[in-house]
């Protein structure tokens, strides 16, 4: 992997850890049970992500 190649999968993890942990404070604030259950599997879809980024290392 490059040194350039390897800046695109930082940043990208960069990216998929912020998103989760929005993620994650939104859901603990939604009070409608539907819609924090939804932010909670977008949460754990960006976990997902984060780890296919993270094994590319």
């Amino acid at each position: 992997m490059t040194s350039k190649e390897l800046l695109y999968v930082e940043d990208a993890l960069g990216h998929e850890q912020y998103f989760k942990t929005q993620c994650s404070e939104t859901a603990s604030r939604i009070q409608d049970s539907e819609l924090r259950a939804f932010a909670q599997e977008v949460q754990r879809q960006h976990q997902e992500i984060f780890r296919n980024f993270y094994n590319l290392l």
